[in-house]
């Protein structure tokens, strides 16, 4: 591992570098925070495949393209005279120290459930923060991370159940109501009622410690992988799947189950 003076340096090296494209290369000098925010999405997407495959080599990579996001933002905004890194940084650090007493200060704390309690009282109090706890929820998440992060900033002020199996009785009340719309026919009922259901699934996942963005990712690869397996076997047999019964593919699909059970790492 490299030294502090020589992550320092690094780091030097690809601001000085940013700077020289900034001025000499055609693409990199007519970027602005509206043209790289599409690819600042896709590269912390990328980076977030590359986390879930647990792939050091791509999750080096990707890092290193959303870093060079982050320095693209900062040199646009020095040149605007708004900010430069070191103002980033110099925030990012004052933030760390403010939201935590328990390690700079005198405050004590027991568990990560009262660090993260005192963490959404203390933005509430940060000069030029968040008014409201929800305030700080992006608009733009998509909508199951938005649901947990919800969830979580409300238990974090005392706003969750005593107990995490009480949930579950929320989730059946929700499933109830989700059958009465669909004996009522009303579509948009059917969507409200649909999005109750899911909000209590993932109010469930947060109280058992699963993120819900996680699981459900795995569900779809796991899915992907069964359905490719399918399409391998019926090409095999110069089978259309649209010429497959159900029962085939089930079988098909249950063969692939018993693959991924003797073969977990495959």
């Amino acid at each position: 591992m490299k030294s502090r003076q020589e992550k320092i340096e690094a780091l030097g090296r690809v601001i000085d570098t940013l700077d020289i494209l900034r001025v000499k290369c055609p693409w990199d000098a007519k970027q602005t925070n509206e043209s790289l925010r599409p690819n600042t999405i896709e590269e912390v997407y990328e980076l977030c495949d590359a986390l879930i495959a647990s792939d050091d080599v791509n999750i080096r990579k990707e890092l290193g393209d959303v870093l060079l996001h982050v320095l693209f933002y900062a040199k646009i905004g020095e040149e605007k005279g708004a900010f430069d890194i070191a103002d980033v940084a110099d925030a990012l650090n004052d933030k760390l120290i403010f939201r935590h007493p328990h390690v700079f200060g005198e405050t004590k704390v027991d568990s990560t459930d009262e660090v993260l309690q005192n963490w959404e009282q203390l933005k509430l109090k940060e000069k030029g923060g968040n008014r409201s706890v929800l305030a700080g929820v992006p608009k733009a998440l998509p909508a199951m991370i938005k649901a947990d992060r919800i969830q979580e900033k409300a238990a974090n002020v005392g706003f969750d159940w005593t107990s995490r199996e009480q949930v579950w009785d929320k989730v059946k009340e929700e499933v109830d109501e989700f059958a009465q719309a669909v004996s009522s026919g009303s579509a948009s009922d059917m969507e409200e009622e649909m999005g109750d259901v899911l909000f209590s699934i993932i109010n469930a996942a947060r109280l058992y410690h699963i993120n819900p963005e996680n699981a459900l990712e795995k569900t779809n690869r796991k899915f992907i992988s069964r359905f490719n397996h399918i399409e391998r076997r019926a090409a095999e047999t110069g089978t259309q799947l649209k010429d497959m019964t159900l029962e085939q593919m089930d079988a098909l699909w249950n063969e692939a189950k018993s693959i991924e059970k003797n073969h977990p790492q495959s």
